[in-house]
């Protein structure tokens, strides 16, 4: 039967990168949706990748917006019955330039807020033996949180809406000024990878107990260090960083994972080897 797959944020770098070898990968009856926020931006990419085997097929998502996320869940559901592969790569930029009061509110509405509306909307779409793949960060473990904190990301017990209100405290505590004071990391980037990565993990946990037996696998992404617009403002030492094409090969392995596969499974994932949580 054929595969249909789900790449969000992928008009550049990694997700264009993730897009590409997806197609590499499929077979010619298989569908490949590369979606971006922009139409113009995204309507380019495809065409830049020029003849591919599979499908290719761009549709405009915005995950900081409800509306656009369902309404691709609803086209998926239509045109496809469901879906195999999602790779939920969306992230916003933060700058140096700009305070983490300024830039907090729109940064955790897109990567967490939004990874938390692409779970809601296609969990119950992936087909047996789907994947789900979060790309986030080795930032995202507990060991990168102060111990008092952990139990705000306790994934055995927790639902999506917990991390959601979660994130927006965290929100409020860094617009407020008193993020510090509680004992959150300077770097916003890190508890918003904790989350991501949280989400995932209680996704696994959900389908878990709700489809035993469909074989599908949940699992957030670590890509590594990888060399784009988006990281070099925020690391003195790029010589070990890989071009997005590298860094997607074992986000892709993740994603590909054959049907009987039974892990990883709520794992954080860096180069094929899961990371411990705490």
């Amino acid at each position: 039967m054929p595969r249909v797959a789900l790449v969000i944020g992928a008009n550049q770098g990694l997700g264009l990168a993730l897009v590409k070898g997806l197609c590499a990968a499929l077979a010619v009856d298989d569908t490949v949706y590369l979606t971006a926020r922009s139409p113009q931006r995204g309507e380019a990419a495809v065409r830049s990748l020029g003849a591919v085997t599979p499908h290719l097929r761009f549709a405009q998502l915005d995950v900081a917006d409800e509306t656009s996320v369902a309404d691709v869940a609803d086209m998926l559901r239509a045109r496809h019955g469901g879906v195999d592969i999602v790779i939920s790569n969306a992230a916003a930029r933060i700058g140096k330039e700009v305070s983490d009061a300024e830039q907090v509110a729109g940064f955790i509405e897109t990567n967490n807020h939004g990874t938390r509306r692409m779970l809601a909307h296609t969990l119950a779409l992936l087909k047996p033996n789907g994947r789900f793949v979060v790309v986030a960060s080795s930032f995202g473990r507990l060991s990168q949180l102060p111990a008092h904190l952990h139990a705000r990301f306790d994934t055995g017990t927790a639902s999506l809406a917990d991390i959601e209100a979660t994130m927006d405290a965290y929100v409020a505590a860094v617009e407020g000024g008193g993020a510090a004071a509680e004992g959150w990391p300077d770097w916003i980037n890190i508890p918003s990878k904790v989350g991501q990565v949280a989400s995932a993990r209680i996704a696994a946990r959900m389908i878990t107990a709700q489809r035993p037996d469909d074989g599908i696998l949940i699992n957030a992404a670590c890509p590594g260090l990888v060399d784009t617009a988006a990281s070099r403002p925020w690391f003195d030492d790029m010589s070990a960083a890989q071009s997005p094409d590298a860094a997607a090969v074992d986000v892709l392995w993740l994603a590909l994972l054959p049907a009987g596969s039974t892990a990883p499974h709520g794992e954080l994932v860096r180069f094929r080897e899961p990371l411990p949580w705490l």
